[in-house]
């Protein structure tokens, strides 16, 4: 293992002592940059560059923007009291609340943005009541949410991934269905069934009321979705739009409206999402994410695990966007007949690995919602993970097998 490796693995290491010891994760991120700047000898003037390009960059920028619109309009359906609403609804439609607490996530997770888990977040809280604690209702939240981040093309870097591997986009998702089901079953067993089934009597409500009502609840979510992904508007276009059209909607005014310019701004969402992109920039300057293939194709394993694991790792280290972009074509050069199996292998190690990585802006804002700790959320999602990288990996034995025969 190279030197820069383990410095990398240093860093990591500090960032997990400083979370288990329940520091804020803003702390434990900003300690680990200082830690990289020294130990990676970074020079003055490329943190100097480092800097700017985090907190001025476009991508930044979006997120920032996306999240702020996102949360804005969290703040008119909270006034209208339509979260709650949407609840009841799904309850009246299901009489289940273990598939109110999973599909709300799901279905809010086809947004693309950051500021979706507060939606979700808001309806698993009201849903789950006192049967989950605050530390598993957030690992819920983002769990759920996310699953449609694993093979839905509406997220940029599964149309990065299907553009460079030349799969179809059919036959990917086709593979991708079994994967999808472990993950909502996993997520069953190990805790949405301590929530009880039953709900509270609806008052006899019809199913076409329960639909109508879900409907006037969420089309401002459905509707921003279609924007984004019918009319490729990107999520801090298509939100005030919805915005707009939800104002006039629901008839608010401008009485009503004005506290929200302010308090959809969350000063310590802006300070980790900053400090976020501050460490991914590092971790972009100091290009170790680049030694991870040589590291593992020394390894004495199959080829399609050492690819499974650069996936993982690289993820972690430097996002799904950059591991698909430096290593997908690397990985259907060296098994050329991979198709839409090997996709899903790596995209759901990417997916694995973006659940426990510090530099996903999600799991930052999850956390600050249910006001728990980020070393309480990856306690929970490690042996969830985990267990479904491993049958994953089994699945893709079984798929790959089926295309021999």
């Amino acid at each position: 293992m190279s030197m820069e490796l383990i410095k990398l693995l240093l860093v990591f290491l500090v960032i997990l002592v400083l979370l288990w010891l329940k520091r804020p994760l803003w702390q434990a991120i900003a300690c680990s940059i200082l830690l990289s700047f020294f130990i990676f000898q970074i020079p003055v003037f490329s943190i100097c560059s480092i800097l700017w390009l985090a907190v001025f960059s476009k991508s930044t920028g979006t997120i920032l923007l996306s999240f702020y619109t996102i949360t804005f309009l969290q703040r008119m359906l909270e006034k209208r009291n339509l979260l709650m609403t949407a609840e009841s609804s799904l309850n009246h439609l299901f009489h289940n609340r273990r598939i109110t607490t999973m599909l709300a996530p799901i279905f809010i997770g086809l947004l693309p943005s950051a500021g979706a888990v507060y939606i979700c977040g808001s309806i698993v809280d009201s849903s789950c009541g006192d049967y989950l604690s605050k530390e598993d209702k957030t690992f819920v939240t983002s769990y759920y949410r996310h699953i449609p981040e694993s093979f839905l093309p509406t997220y940029s870097s599964i149309l990065i991934a299907l553009g460079l591997a030349g799969v179809e986009t059919g036959d990917f998702l086709l593979s991708m269905l079994p994967a999808v089901g472990i993950l909502i079953f996993l997520g069953y067993i190990f805790y949405l069934r301590k929530i009880p089934r039953e709900i509270a009597n609806d008052g006899g409500m019809s199913k076409k009321a329960a639909f109508g009502q879900l409907a006037n609840s969420l089309w401002t979510i459905a509707a921003a979705i279609i924007l984004i992904i019918a009319f490729q508007l990107e999520v801090y276009i298509a939100t005030p739009l919805v915005i707009v059209a939800a104002f006039f909607f629901y008839r608010f005014t401008m009485r009503e409206i004005k506290p929200f310019f302010l308090s959809a701004l969350e000063p310590k969402i802006i300070v980790n999402t900053l400090l976020i992109m501050i460490f991914k920039e590092v971790l972009t300057y100091t290009d170790v994410i680049s030694q991870l293939p040589d590291l593992f194709s020394a390894l004495p394993i199959p080829t399609y695990l050492a690819f499974a694991l650069i996936f993982f790792f690289g993820s972690i280290v430097g996002g799904s966007t950059a591991i698909i972009v430096l290593c997908l074509p690397l990985a259907f050069a060296a098994i050329p007949n991979g198709g839409a199996a090997l996709m899903m292998l790596l995209m759901s190690s990417s997916y694995c690995a973006m659940q426990v990585s510090p530099t996903h802006v999600c799991l930052a804002l999850v956390t600050e919602y249910f006001h728990t700790g980020m070393g309480d959320l990856l306690k929970r999602t490690l042996p969830v993970i985990l267990i479904f990288f491993f049958l994953v990996l089994l699945y893709y034995r079984v798929l790959t097998a089926l295309i021999l025969i």
